[in-house]
Parts: C-alpha cells; structure tokens; sequence
C-alpha cells in the first residue's frame, strides 16, 4: 500500500492506496484510488430500488483462505435480495454457482489479460470462448465484461484495443447483447471541483469514452468517498463522508446543482469528464464502494453501516446531475483475511467468512435501526 495525499486551499488533489503483489488469479484488486474531491464535500452512493428494478451488486473478493464454497456464497447472495454480483476474474467455480440464480455478473479480465487481448483479435476470440460462451450457454447473464481493474501508466493505452477485439469477438459469437466497459479509478479526471469542471486527465480516456458511447456501454467508476475522509478529516464532515443528515450543501458554481454528499460530487463530475469528452450519452455504473469496519482511523461497524446503508437508499434516486435509477456494487461481501496492504484492506466486507454479518444492512433500504457498536468519530462531522 502506497499512500500520497496532495492537499490544496480548497480541494484535496488526492489520495491514493495501493493494493499490490497479486496473482492472475487472486485479481480481486483495487489497486490506486486516488479521489479527488471538495474539502467541503463528501458523502457515498448505492440506494435500494423501487421494486423491480435491479440496482445492487456487490463484489466477491477472493484473497483469503476461509471463504465459504461458490455455492453457499449465490445462496447468501440470493438470500439477501443480491441481484448483481462483481467478480475480478474468471473462477469457473463461481460462475457456474450463478446457474439458475437469477443474479446477474460483472466478470472481469485481469489487468495481465489486457495487452494480449489487445495484440489480436483471435486471442480476445479464444478468451470469449473459453470464459463466456459455455456459462452464458448454460444460463448464466453475464451483464458485462470489465477490461481489467484501475489500469495505470502505459498499459492502460492497451485498454481501448482490448475493448474492441472483445466486442467484435462477442459480436461473432452472438453475444452482442454483453457490454464491455474497463473499471477506472478516480484520478483518471482532474480539475474534479466544481464537479462541473471536472474533465479526463490522459487523451486514451477520451477515446475511451467515445467508444463506449458508440457501443452504448457504462463507463465503470470506483467511487470511494473514505480515502477522501481519511486523507482530509479537518475539512470533511463524516456526515457528508456516510450520507448522515446535517450536511451544508455546495453550490456547483459552474452550473447551480447543489451537493450534500461527497459520493454526488464524485459521480457527477465522471458525467461532467464525459460531456466534454464527447460522450453524454455513457451513464458510469459505480463498480466498487465501501467503507471499512476495522483497522483504521473512522473504520467503525457504525461508519461501515451508515454508509454503506446510505450507498443501498441512495441509488434509487441518482445525482443531481442525473436523477433516476442507478446502479451500484458495494465492496464487498467478505472480510478477506490475505489481502495486502493496510490492515482496512481486511475489513471491506459485508460479512464475515463465516457467512454472519459485520454489521446489519437492509438490502431493501430504509431507515438504520440503533446498532450495538459504539462510534469513536461520531456521525455529525467534527
């Protein structure tokens, strides 16, 4: 784990984390995330849908060594009300768990795939073949396929090859109906307040963006509102950090819209980056946000709850830049015991490996009811 925060007058320009060391098959990573934001915002994302509508994912992480089988994970999903699930790479275990299950699936490359799905399109057919025609075959929905995970530095210009060749190869082998996209970290936008004035950081993400929109795919975000908390407590409310009332709003000078959470800011200024990209019509699908329960300053049960339930009740209702229907993947469904890094790394999970839950969330939204863990940081900000 690597940890640089830059700080200006008004905004924190970042804060990354480094999450490294992993194997092709263990790609359950984060990697950088960096998030820039306003020191007066701060907040989170996910809210339950109106019924009907599939919103919530989240993501089954598999660095440690005593997760339950494949199976009793769809069957917890299922039992919650999980309708969408993120995994990092291909585990035929998993995928072939999800048979008949209803839940939908985010299968990722890993980032070691990308440059040779990008060198043809015969390698990006012979993956398409192996990892999704048999389990689409035998009734898995597998919603899309994520090009690696928070991609940096000159392999990310691989990106938007490896995008194409997997369209084309899942075009031949009608499968068209599946959306490839790539989950970014935060810093690919820069100048991120106002949100509004937020735009993409490095030419291939303009590229990107704009294939996206010819393929009518989401742009995947990792959206992390606690590393700005963390890196920024002075300044950034924890209210505005887990979605808890008494938030002061900001104006978006640069176009009106008011902001009572960080997590609003965060998205919007990706749909600010790809208006002026190009691309208007991409809607960002956020691939990953948490909050740890252990191991760090403001890494509470109460915290994790508050936010991750504020995530879940939010996303019915969208960001004032675009209101409606969202869709969210909470990091993730278990502690996982191997992760490297900071010992929060540890502590994302909804639940403990033993399937009983860290803290209790309610996968159909409402009001959080009192809970028996005592919060050191207090939910009013400081």
């Amino acid at each position: 784990m690597c940890t640089n925060i830059r700080f200006c007058t008004f905004c924190i320009v970042g804060v990354e984390r480094r999450v490294s060391g992993l194997s092709d098959m263990m790609a359950s990573t984060r990697g950088f995330f960096p998030v820039f934001v306003v020191a007066l915002l701060a907040g989170v994302f996910l809210a339950s849908l109106p019924s009907g509508v599939q919103s919530i994912g989240v993501c089954y992480g598999i660095i440690a060594n005593n997760l339950p089988p494949p199976r009793e994970v769809v069957q917890l999903y299922r039992s919650k009300g999980i309708t969408n699930m993120r995994i990092y790479s291909v585990q035929p275990q998993a995928i072939r768990a999800l048979h008949g299950s209803g839940i939908r699936l985010m299968l990722g490359t890993t980032n070691n795939d990308v440059a040779v799905l990008a060198g043809s399109l015969s390698a990006a057919t012979s993956w398409v073949h192996a990892n999704v025609k048999p389990y689409h075959s035998a009734g898995v929905t597998i919603r899309y396929i994520a090009v690696g995970n928070e991609i940096t530095g000159g392999a990310a210009q691989s990106i938007l090859a490896a995008m194409r060749n997997l369209n084309k190869a899942l075009a031949a082998a009608r499968l068209g109906g599946i959306k490839v996209s790539t989950a970014v970290r935060f810093d690919v936008i820069t100048n991120s307040f106002p949100p509004s004035a937020a735009v993409f950081a490095q030419p291939y993400m303009v590229d990107v963006a704009r294939h996206l929109a010819s393929t009518n795919a989401p742009l995947l975000a990792n959206v992390y509102p606690y590393f700005a908390y963390i890196g920024n407590p002075r300044d950034i409310k924890l209210n505005y950090a887990t979605f808890q009332p008494g938030a002061t709003p900001v104006r978006d000078a640069g176009n009106g819209l008011i902001y009572t959470n960080l997590f609003n800011a965060m998205v919007d200024a990706m749909y600010a980056a790809l208006e002026k990209a190009g691309a208007p019509s991409v809607r960002v699908v956020v691939s990953e946000s948490g909050w740890p329960s252990a191991g760090g300053f403001a890494a509470t049960p109460e915290n994790a709850r508050a936010y991750n339930q504020g995530l879940i009740d939010h996303v019915a209702h969208g960001t004032p830049k675009k209101p409606g229907h969202m869709e969210a993947y909470v990091f993730a469904m278990f502690n996982e015991n191997q992760k490297p890094g900071l010992e929060t790394e540890r502590h994302f999970g909804l639940f403990y490996p033993n399937k009983r839950p860290v803290y209790h969330i309610n996968f159909a939204g409402g009001r959080l009811a009192p809970a028996n863990h005592t919060n050191a940081h207090g939910f009013g900000g400081h």
